[in-house]
């Protein structure tokens, strides 16, 4: 989901994303975009630091708790060393300074994806084997043959 007030980034942006094969959703303020994500499933956020509803700090921290997993990317045009650093500390996963480099953008959203699905994958190999290992303990348990009686 892209997250700005902007227009013309919001075009931008979705169309260079569709482009790059991915599906692509926009909210032009917080509140939109609160809405959005409970009602839908997205995997990232390009949020603007600068909103006309909302803080993107306190947005960031609003999403994190309706979806947990979400990689939340801050874009901005007024980058500080003090919003970087409360981004981080909210839970952002990247601050990209506006204007920004396509390739960068577009690499960081890759990386953070390739991330996202090697947790998805281990935690579901951590699911499955602790569903099998008790069936796998009960297997391997043989019969002693003393039974008495």
């Amino acid at each position: 989901m892209v997250i700005d007030d902007d227009e013309g980034t919001r075009r931008s942006l979705e169309t260079i994303l569709r482009d790059e094969g991915y599906v692509v959703d926009v909210a032009e303020n917080g509140q939109e975009a609160i809405r959005k994500s409970t009602e839908s499933y997205y995997n990232v956020a390009l949020l603007d630091l600068r909103l006309p509803d909302v803080d993107g700090i306190r947005l960031l921290t609003e999403m994190k708790e309706t979806v947990p997993h979400l990689i939340k990317i801050i874009m901005t045009g007024y980058p500080s060393l003090e919003n970087a650093i409360e981004a981080a500390n909210r839970g952002a996963d990247a601050y990209m300074t506006k204007p920004y480099i396509m390739d960068d953008l577009l690499r960081t959203i890759r990386e953070h994806l390739k991330k996202q699905e090697e947790a998805r994958r281990y935690s579901e190999q951590k699911v499955k084997e602790f569903i099998e290992s008790p069936f796998e303990e009960h297997e391997n348990k043989k019969p002693s043959g003393d039974l008495k009686q």
